[in-house]
């Protein structure tokens, strides 16, 4: 019997498929990375019945960076980055995904792939091939692997999907390649520089990376410009004549609109004042209708959901993924917005019809359906269709209404137009005319359904009979001024990236969410995007070097080439080069003008000598080194004119001590009462002097032989969680004593309110961990026995059992580094590959390399909080 590996992008949806395809029959199996395996045989295309594994992939198996070579902020002049060798590296080392495929690819036959059907989808499906390429036969080959399209978790599409497989699509695959490594380069070589260049001069940014980006920076763009026509709008005044007329009294709008010149409305009204009756010249009636929606596609959602929910594109699509993977709605990112001919929508109507919320409107739209408006059909998916009915007890509050938004919408697509009668009145007195009009609701029509779009009230008709005479009650002239126009809310800045080919479907909500937590913008009231100084300072320097590269025009004519790509009408090579040329220059001459940007700078921050407060001693001239606490938190040393990033918490001097290896000051670090907590050494911290020690490590990663506060001296034994930690006594704190482990988060809390506890030379015999000794005074031992001072196993020892309490600390592993993370190079810069992680020294097998035994281990894991 031959064999099918199957592999999704989500664990949730291979569970999801697996179940579908094997009618209910498959069984599980989950790995060890988190993903789970399921099978069952079946039939499969000519081969009969054959054995099926599906399993999935995690999003990206694999992500694009820079060699090891280039990933030195310090050491690589940023316009290397442009020609520099770039290689593709696992996204999640930890998770050995291509390990696991490889090994769930044994002695398979076929392979079929049930990756997002988009283009990043089709770029996943080429990872997932190269990972099984060694172990499944000319992978490669139309006659092995396969491809799924599908738009919907049911069992219609992916039944369907399963029985007219294709293949996947290579030039899609390589239109991501490409946007994948141009935004590398370009997006790090900015950023590198504008990060170092302005946060060595400045002290009050308030953001741990000034970053550029090809679509970022676009989109920032697009909101400051909005502040400056705000800031620069000049207000004008301007009058207009107020009638009213007839009985009851009815107010009446002037043709004229308004008038800017003060002389000229005057005249005009007391020519208006001659007469005492108006003329009724006409009164007319109209039916007029407000047409429902079209389907709907994924930028129309962002923008419903950001005005009409409030909440963010970038939260909507996440709540949207969840929907779509637990199959309640069709697949989320699509650009079209007409159903397919073929789409069966009173299906979906009677799918809603039992429901408590709206089966009764649903009900009452399938009496009565109406077709759908036409749309654009991009080709891509169908619009995003409600699949399966839910209750408001299924989801939390937000997953519901984004939900229940859906479903309105659909049935709002099968609705009538909503239908009134228009009735306008129009009246002249002298040679100035004046109106008014009443609406009035015939047909609800689909705001039935979608009731946050309702009519309102009905108005009166006016009280005019054509050609008749109306006595003038009064006319007056009114004095107004114009305004300035509002800032952007999110729904403006997507409809405006949509139409200038900012991003795509997938990408516009991730931009927003860049610039907000780039603090280039803040979110206020409304969903509206207000720049910061930053921002504004940013943009504005952008277009007095180069104005191209804030302009959207770059980034559209960019999509255009990938666009080519995709379709296999533009070679990937030269499309590349070409960009990258482009981009090339224009970063030269951006770096070359710098200066110009910077006195923008100057004028809106303040230099690093003015900024902070007087901290610790710098080892090298022995002066005060100013601490600067906005984002990223560092030392300044006005003498040295240095810089010293520092973890992102508490910091303060740590009593006296000083470095044995570089004569600085030491500082406790902490996240808490109940955090982290280790001393470090700022220039250890940022230069580390032993090569087992990782760049932004504390000394509880040092290595120093003889330093009291070094790993070496204060370790007391491995993590008993992670694999490589080591559990460090801390003594920032004391009388409050704790282990706490140099690389993940686990933290013992012990010998509260001891006055002394040493690090002894002696080991455990059962578990291998260094003895401590631990001294109380005498009115205060906690000991049962009474006495003051003891020596033994932390893990070990009966009479310690009952002053341990091991806890996860509060803050997460993150915060011990303020080092650029998530840029378009986080791996690349001050807090790549091992700047979290505290990285033990000594390691299993060394001084404190025992673990406690599994017995104690347990016992502590009862202390978990």
């Amino acid at each position: 019997m031959k064999n099918v590996l199957m592999v999704a992008e989500k664990p949730s949806l291979a569970a999801s498929l697996a179940a579908i395809l094997s009618n209910g029959r498959s069984t599980a199996k989950r790995g060890n990375n988190g993903c789970s395996t399921h099978e069952w045989t079946g039939h499969f295309r000519n081969e009969g019945a054959v054995h099926f594994r599906m399993t999935s992939v995690c999003g990206h198996v694999m992500s694009l960076d820079f060699t090891s070579k280039y990933q030195s902020w310090d050491k690589v002049d940023p316009v290397e980055l442009f020609d520099c060798p770039t290689e593709k590296k696992e996204c999640t080392p930890k998770q050995q995904m291509r390990s696991f495929l490889a090994h769930e690819a044994r002695g398979c036959d076929y392979l079929v792939l049930w990756l997002d059907c988009d283009k990043e989808g089709e770029n996943i499906c080429y990872e997932v091939m190269d990972a099984v390429q060694h172990v499944i036969h000319n992978v490669y080959s139309r006659n092995v692997t396969y491809r799924a399209h599908f738009s919907a978790i049911t069992d219609k599409d992916i039944k369907g999907a399963m029985e007219s497989l294709g293949h996947p699509n290579e030039n899609e695959a390589k239109s991501v390649d490409a946007r994948q490594e141009l935004d590398l380069r370009i997006g790090c070589a900015f950023t590198r520089f504008q990060t170092k260049f302005f946060q060595g001069r400045y002290g009050d940014l308030d953001s741990s990376l000034i970053s550029y980006g090809p679509c970022q920076t676009p989109t920032l763009g697009f909101c400051v410009k909005r502040h400056d026509d705000i800031q620069t709008f000049k207000p004008e005044t301007f009058w207009y004549l107020q009638l009213s007329a007839g009985q009851p009294e009815v107010t009446l709008e002037w043709a004229r609109g308004r008038v800017f010149k003060k002389d000229i409305a005057i005249m005009l009204l007391n020519r208006v004042k001659e007469h005492k009756e108006a003329t009724v010249e006409s009164v007319s009636s109209k039916e007029s209708f407000k047409s429902k929606p079209q389907a709907l596609n994924t930028v129309e959602l962002m923008r419903i959901c950001s005005s009409g929910l409030g909440i963010g594109p970038f939260q909507a699509m996440q709540v949207a993924e969840r929907l779509y993977t637990q199959g309640y709605i069709s697949y989320p990112r699509t650009e079209t917005n007409q159903y397919p001919e073929n789409f069966d929508l009173h299906a979906v109507l009677r799918v809603l019809q039992p429901s408590s919320e709206f089966g009764d409107e649903a009900r009452s739209i399938a009496s009565d359906f109406q077709m759908p408006r036409k749309g654009k059909d991009a080709g891509d998916h169908p619009p995003i269709t409600p699949m399966k009915l839910a209750s408001r007890n299924d989801f939390d509050r937000d997953t519901w209404r984004v939900y229940d938004f859906i479903c309105r919408h659909f049935m709002g697509t099968v609705s009538r137009d909503l239908k009134y009668r228009t009735t306008t009145a129009k009246l002249r007195a002298g040679l100035e005319s004046f109106s008014c009009t009443a609406n009035v609701l015939l047909d609800a029509g689909f705001t039935k359904v979608m009731t946050w779009q309702a009519f309102g009230k009905d108005e009166p008709a006016p009280p005019f009979v054509q050609g008749s005479q109306v006595a003038i009650n009064d006319v007056r002239l009114a004095e107004s001024q114009t305004g300035p126009p509002d800032y952007l809310t999110e729904a403006e800045l997507i409809t405006l990236m949509e139409q200038h080919g900012i991003g795509t479907d997938a990408s516009i909500p991730v931009h927003i969410n860049n610039i907000c937590q780039r603090n280039y913008v803040r979110i206020e009231s409304g969903r509206k995007l207000i720049p910061t100084t930053l921002g504004i300072v940013l943009v504005h320097g952008y277009q007095k070097i180069d104005p191209e590269l804030v302009l959207p025009t770059m980034r559209s004519e960019v999509e255009r080439m990938l666009t080519l790509i995709a379709k296999g009408s533009a070679d990937f090579n030269d499309v590349r080069r070409h960009a990258t040329k482009i981009f090339k220059l224009k970063f030269m001459f951006f770096v070359q003008n710098i200066a110009s940007m910077d006195m923008l700078f100057e004028s809106s921050f303040s230099p690093l000598a003015e900024s902070g407060k007087a901290h610790s001693r710098c080892g090298k001239c022995r002066r005060y080194m100013k601490y600067i606490q906005t984002k990223p938190a560092r030392l300044y040393c006005s003498h040295c004119d240095e810089n010293y990033t520092l973890p992102n918490g508490n910091v303060k001097v740590y009593r006296e001590f000083k470095c044995p290896l570089d004569d600085f000051g030491l500082l406790a670090f902490s996240t808490g009462v109940k955090g982290r907590s280790y001393p470090f050494c700022p220039y250890c911290y940022n230069h580390p002097p032993f090569r087992d020690m990782p760049k932004f490590g504390g000394c509880n990663t040092c290595t120093h032989p003889t330093c009291p506060h070094s790993l070496n001296t204060l370790g007391i034994s491995s993590c008993v969680e992670c694999e490589t930690g080591v559990l460090v006594l801390d003594s920032t704190l004391s009388p409050s004593w704790k282990l706490g482990c140099n690389r993940c988060d686990v933290i013992i809390n012990c010998f509260k309110g001891a006055t002394k506890i040493a690090v002894e030379e002696s080991k455990c015999s059962d578990c291998g961990a260094q003895l401590v000794n631990v001294v109380y005074k005498s009115d205060k031992s906690k000991f049962k026995d009474g006495s003051e001072e003891k020596t033994g196993c932390i893990f070990c020892s009966a009479e310690f059992s009952h002053l341990v309490e091991k806890h996860r600390a509060v803050a997460s592993r993150q915060v011990r580094t303020n080092a650029p993370r998530g840029g378009p190079n986080a791996a690349a810069g001050p807090g790549g590959p091992g700047a979290a992680a505290g990285g033990g020294g000594a390691g299993r097998g060394g001084r404190h390399g025992g673990r406690p035994p599994k017995d104690k281990m347990a016992q502590l894991a009862a202390y978990f909080v």
